[in-house]
């Protein structure tokens, strides 16, 4: 058994929350460049410059790729070998969420109650806190903060099985398309198949964690994904909305087992700044 005080989480968490939305991974920006020499519309390539010199600048003056640093997304995989100590892990996460957005100067987006008096809580806490059990004696914390522009276009489908595969594409790229600028593209396309409603959602959601470029390791589902990242690009919604070939720049799957009679089908979009940063404890 391995024990792990719970300030070091806090004092994880704090870091992951600033080196998120202030560093664009690298792999987004590799791509984002990649595509800058794809993309076929003038408008398109200015677009694509632009959002590579905004990320090029935030990292070198640690200020954040956009003002809307969203919720705070966290996703724990906790070894079943490790014990905390000191105190409450959601607490700590929760601490090291307020640390980072009022010590890091982001925008605090988190209000108490969604529908009557709507007060910020003023340190974009509560977080969105998922958890898993795993083997082992580490802890996994990624933290993906999430901004409303491109979570308000999430969609859930309840498809019937015979939908099929040609049913989950449309119903994706019509997502997409009725999406428009919404969402900052180029977007990366979050896909949950399977199992019921909430866990479907939750598929979409931890598909967008993913290395840009890793595919699902199933054959099937990997060439899936690619055949739908190529429609979505088909729609001719474009950089920031304003048409062009690069409206996608990845489309993530990830699927579970389902009831007989269900093909649940979630769309989770990730705008252009894919804030993601996590750390193994």
């Amino acid at each position: 058994m391995r024990t792990i005080d719970v300030k070091v989480v806090t004092e994880a968490v704090s870091k992951l929350c600033k080196d998120a939305c202030y560093y664009l991974p690298d792999e987004m920006m590799a791509v984002l460049e990649k595509s800058l020499a794809t993309e076929e519309s003038p408008l398109g390539k200015e677009i694509l410059e632009t959002l590579i010199e905004n990320a090029k600048l935030a990292k070198e003056t640690d200020c954040p790729i956009c003002q809307d640093t969203g919720l705070t997304v966290v996703f724990a995989e906790i070894g079943q070998d490790v014990h905390f100590a000191g105190g409450d892990l959601y607490a700590a996460i929760n601490a090291g969420v307020a640390d980072g957005y009022v010590n890091g100067y982001l925008r605090k987006s988190s209000v108490d109650d969604p529908l009557f008096e709507r007060k910020n809580t003023q340190d974009n806490t509560p977080a969105i806190i998922h958890t898993t059990i795993v083997e082992g004696d580490k802890v996994k914390i990624t933290v993906s903060p999430k901004g409303c522009g491109s979570e308000n276009m999430g969609a859930l489908k309840m498809l019937k099985p015979a939908d099929g595969v040609e049913g989950v594409i449309k119903f994706v790229v019509d997502t997409v398309r009725s999406a428009g600028p919404n969402p900052c593209p180029p977007v990366t396309v979050g896909i949950g198949i399977g199992g019921n409603m909430e866990k479907a959602t939750l598929l979409a959601k931890h598909s967008l964690v993913r290395t840009v470029g890793e595919h699902n390791p199933n054959p099937k589902y990997a060439e899936l994904e690619k055949e739908i990242l190529r429609r979505v690009n088909m729609t001719g919604v474009g950089p920031a909305g304003l048409g062009g070939s690069t409206t996608a720049v990845a489309v993530n799957i990830e699927y579970a087992p389902t009831h007989i009679g269900a093909l649940p089908v979630a769309v989770n979009l990730n705008c252009h700044a894919a804030r993601c940063a996590q750390v193994v404890l």
